[in-house]
């Protein structure tokens, strides 16, 4: 009898857990969740002598533009693991799952940019 896994027997190349992928998804949502509403953005970006109101105008608005990649990474991740086509086919949930980091990664991106050029 042949024991069952998650990993097909015939698939090329290298195996990487589904964890791996999920794990780095929920760290950048964290990152960037912290960025736009903890504070932190604020605490790197503006500086003491400058008016505050005008600064979260500013960074409000960037959080705004990488919501939308945030979004995006976000849809990507619970398709990955919600869609039944996605989760019966390993190309496709690694598709979703590295469109998603390279949406937090650019949704970080846009926070960052933003906020040094704001700076």
């Amino acid at each position: 009898m042949k024991p069952t896994s998650d990993r097909p027997d015939d698939a090329p190349g290298m195996w990487v857990s589904p964890v791996i992928p999920t794990v780095a998804n929920l760290l950048l949502a964290a990152l960037w969740g912290l960025s736009v509403f903890a504070g932190w953005g604020l605490a790197a970006f503006c500086t003491a002598g400058e008016e505050a109101e005008a600064c979260r105008d500013r960074l409000g608005s960037a959080a705004f533009t990488s919501g939308a990649f945030a979004v995006t990474a976000a849809l990507c991740t619970a398709g990955a693991w919600l869609g039944p086509v996605a989760r019966r086919d390993p190309s496709r949930f690694t598709v979703l799952m590295v469109a998603a980091v390279i949406a937090w990664v650019l949704a970080e991106g846009v926070l960052f940019v933003a906020g040094v050029l704001h700076r």
